[in-house]
């Protein structure tokens, strides 16, 4: 054997191949111990693959298999099917003891992932020579796809659980908030009503922030960071793709400090709004807020940064500003495929931190066209995915953009929650001081809006 196939040798093991599927051969009963963790792809011979299809289907159908039926659902006839008779009969011969095919199995799923990391190198490698590539977005990518390798394959394993072990840390959990009496069992907003609702913002959960531009989307997500960020221990990631860090730190001093924002932004402050910008500075300082301004982020990319805040700096929250800026993998076909795969990864970054994660999106014009400019699940742009993937999907309205001359409208807004997966949807009306870019609660009483 020669370096070369020495190497190929580690990627796999056509006797153990065919020990497995001997087994199941050999004795069906093999199978639910098999099927559960292996599919056609973890053999490497195409011979292997087929037979161990249709050996998957002949069982899932008719609850039986053996050399005889196998080859005649092949279908092949003349030398291809003596040849196929001799090579079934082989694998009999080489199947193992049943004690043994958990270890096989073992070994094919090892091998399997060797030769998916090979694959995912080889591409890497590829990417390198083909010309010149941002080398921080590369490595973000890189590290992305190396651990995606691990999730792929993990989530392959048994993931089922007893009864019991679910129920107990359950209990106690509802015994812990019980004794607590807050009623928010996520992170809190910082808007009350908002926080009744939904509870807070729930771990794993994707909450999706739509609004038609001019009606505060970033504002109030601003708002809910800061808020989350200063009420307890609870670092929250930033990634803005429209605004720079510095755009971001000036609307936060604005809302926080109550400062004019446009006074701020052109430095035309006095000098009680000066000492009011010292301490709202200083204030925030203490804050755990992490912000990324990188334009154009991609959805490998930005799991990558999410599992390395998470590590790094145990973050609670994401706040993502906006979703339509963010790119999809590569090869998608049109932009509704790549925000379907953008909406489904910041999904999967949710469930998988086990965070929340406060994704913004535009709205289509369409809230334009209609008298009632209130959105609609519907208007969610470019694609139902969003809603689909998302728990929760808030909308952030205020009618006192299209109606200046009303008066009864002024400093309002409404956050319209329009899907709640586990709980109730409705809307909860909040003041808006403009001049601060700043949402907050509203005082209890009725508005003839």
């Amino acid at each position: 054997m020669d370096e070369q196939d020495a190497k190929l040798e580690r990627l796999f093991s056509l006797s153990v191949e065919k020990s497995v599927l001997g087994s199941l051969l050999l004795d069906n009963t093999n199978f639910d111990t098999i099927t559960g963790d292996l599919t056609p792809d973890d053999f490497f011979s195409p011979m292997n693959q087929e037979l161990y299809r249709e050996i998957f289907q002949a069982i899932e159908k008719e609850n039986f298999v053996d050399p005889v039926t196998l080859v005649a659902r092949m279908g092949r006839t003349g030398e291809a099917e003596k040849e196929l008779k001799l090579y079934v009969l082989s694998l009999i011969e080489s199947a193992p003891s049943s004690y043994n095919v958990r270890s096989y199995i073992k070994i094919l799923k090892e091998k399997r992932i060797l030769r998916y990391l090979t694959d995912e190198l080889k591409d890497i490698n590829e990417k390198i020579f083909a010309g010149k590539v941002d080398i921080d977005e590369f490595l973000d990518e890189i590290e992305a796809r190396i651990l995606n390798v691990g999730d792929h394959f993990k989530s392959r394993q048994s993931s089922y659980a007893t009864m019991k072990s679910v129920l107990m840390p359950f209990i106690a959990k509802v015994e812990k908030l019980m004794s607590e009496k807050k009623g928010v069992t996520g992170v809190s907003t910082g808007f009350t009503r908002l926080d009744h609702m939904l509870s807070g913002m729930q771990p794993s959960d994707l909450l999706i922030l739509a609004g038609r531009p001019s009606m505060g989307k970033t504002a109030f997500a601003i708002n809910i960071a800061v808020n989350a960020a200063m009420s307890g221990d609870c670092p929250v990631g930033i990634f803005s793709l429209e605004m720079s860090r510095e755009q971001i730190v000036s609307r936060m001093i604005s809302s926080i400090g109550r400062i004019d924002a446009h006074n701020l932004r052109s430095g035309m402050i006095k000098d009680e709004e000066y000492e009011k910008l010292t301490s709202t500075a200083d204030l925030l300082s203490k804050t755990s807020i992490y912000i990324d301004d990188t334009p154009a982020l991609s959805i490998h990319a930005l799991l990558a940064r999410a599992r390395r805040l998470k590590k790094e700096r145990n973050i609670q929250l994401i706040v993502l500003d906006y979703l339509q800026l963010m790119r999809g993998e590569e090869g998608m076909e049109n932009r509704v495929q790549e925000i379907t795969n953008i909406s489904q990864g910041l999904k999967r970054i949710a469930k998988e931190i086990n965070i929340p994660v406060l994704a913004l999106s535009q709205l289509s014009r369409k809230v334009e066209e209609r008298p009632d400019k209130r959105p609609i699940l519907s208007d969610l742009r470019e694609s139902g995915s969003i809603e689909q993937d998302a728990d929760v999907v808030m909308f952030i309205h205020r009618e006192e953009y299209y109606k200046k001359d009303d008066v009864n409208l002024q400093g309002l807004g409404e956050v319209i929650i329009a899907k709640h997966r586990n709980g109730p949807v409705g809307s909860v009306k909040l003041a808006f001081i403009n001049k601060f870019t700043r949402f907050d609660n509203l005082e209890d009483r009725e508005f003839n809006l």
